[in-house]
């Protein structure tokens, strides 16, 4: 027994040796990685103008062209398989590496001539979703009109008095449209209109709403969509009642390794100089996951720079405004929110003529000026 207590004894020494050991040896690499560490900023680094860089992007000639034709070429024999399964209340959902654009709109064209089809580049930073959804309800119209003045020449049963008072679809709600959409009195089965949605999770399209909305559509008797996606989290923008019943996808890989040249053109690039657009942006976003008051104490300072552009703010005046206006309750309060402005780089501290360090919005008056009015 005794021996089994020295040997437990020198185990529990051993163990504690050993975590001693380990550590010292982190230790020691948390002090060399914090002495290395770098002071330079990503804003530091030299980055050349945009429109240099987008020119000398656009010379770069791309690779593999006849191995790339040739996998767009064997696409073409799925054509009838894509029809097939749109003609039996299906939509088609193209994703893979690579753009897909010039591949979706070529099916649209050889393959669909016999319907109208309706194209939404959805990698655009802002669209108009009602003006999408007028447009498909005019097509529609024209085509019901169509098919009933010929069903009436032909001497053919008609399909009833068309509802006048669908028009002007300009003065309907887009809960009037979709009604119309979905209950536009048509018997033939195969009839539809196609829509085409270049990148359906792009900036503009990738609010709850506005998916909901396209769900909606997608799900309307005489509608048919296509569409691509491209970011890794896109099938999160729908539960399970839209993806199976309303959108009704069919999933394609269609990797086409074509460039993105069309849909990165309304993208900055990032080792390029930001524009100012992209700085209010960004400033602006920053600003919104910030406290009320926080951002209340910003717009005191830009105020006071718009007042006075040549001009600083002293951190004593910005403190006895702010307590005046019952925004902070102490200094303490207010360099906690000014830390976390200079951490965004939000702020910068500014030397007055009279040598007073004072703090600085690194913003021009009308850049400020947007700013503040996104964040209001």
């Amino acid at each position: 027994m005794g021996n089994n207590g020295n040997w437990e004894g020198d185990d529990d020494e051993n163990e504690e040796e050993e975590l001693e050991h380990l550590r010292s040896y982190f230790l020691s690499k948390e002090l060399a990685s914090s002495a290395k560490r770098s002071k330079h900023k990503l804003i530091d680094i030299n980055v050349v103008d945009e429109q240099e860089l987008r020119e000398a992007a656009s010379q770069i000639r791309p690779k593999h062209e006849n191995e790339v034709n040739t996998l767009m070429d064997s696409y073409k024999t799925i054509y009838p398989e894509w029809l097939l399964a749109l003609r039996c209340g299906f939509g088609l959902l193209m994703y893979g590496f690579g753009s897909k654009k010039a591949l979706i709109e070529d099916f649209a064209s050889t393959a669909l001539t016999e319907y109208s089809v309706v194209v939404v580049n959805g990698y655009l930073q802002t669209i108009n979703l009602k003006q999408v959804v007028m447009a498909l309800a005019e097509v529609l119209w024209d085509q019901v009109k169509t098919k009933q003045a010929d069903r009436k020449r032909k001497g053919w049963a008609s399909y009833g008095d068309l509802p006048k008072s669908q028009q002007p679809f300009n003065s309907q709600s887009m809960e009037d449209l979709l009604t119309f959409l979905d209950q536009v009195g048509i018997e033939d089965g195969d009839f539809f209109v196609c829509i085409v949605i270049h990148n359906i999770d792009g900036p503009g399209l990738r609010d709850t709403e506005t998916q909901q909305y396209l769900a909606r559509l997608a799900a309307c008797a005489h509608i048919r969509m296509v569409a691509s996606i491209d970011h890794v989290n896109a099938s999160l923008f729908w539960d399970k009642n839209m993806a199976h019943t309303q959108f009704n996808w069919c999933w394609f890989h269609v990797p086409t390794f074509a460039p993105y040249k069309v849909e990165g053109m309304f993208y900055p690039l990032i080792l390029a100089h930001g524009s100012a657009n992209q700085f209010v942006k960004t400033a602006t976003i920053v600003l919104l996951s910030l406290t009320r008051n926080a951002q209340s104490v910003f717009k005191v300072l830009a105020e006071h720079q718009l007042c006075h552009p040549e001009e600083g703010m002293p951190i004593n005046d910005l403190y006895s405004v702010c307590r005046e206006r019952f925004l902070v309750s102490s200094l303490v309060t207010l360099n906690a929110h000014l830390t976390e402005f200079k951490d965004h780089e939000l702020v910068k501290i500014k030397r007055n003529p009279d040598g007073q360090d004072c703090l600085h919005i690194p913003l021009t008056a009308e850049a400020l000026q947007k700013v503040m009015l996104d964040i209001n």
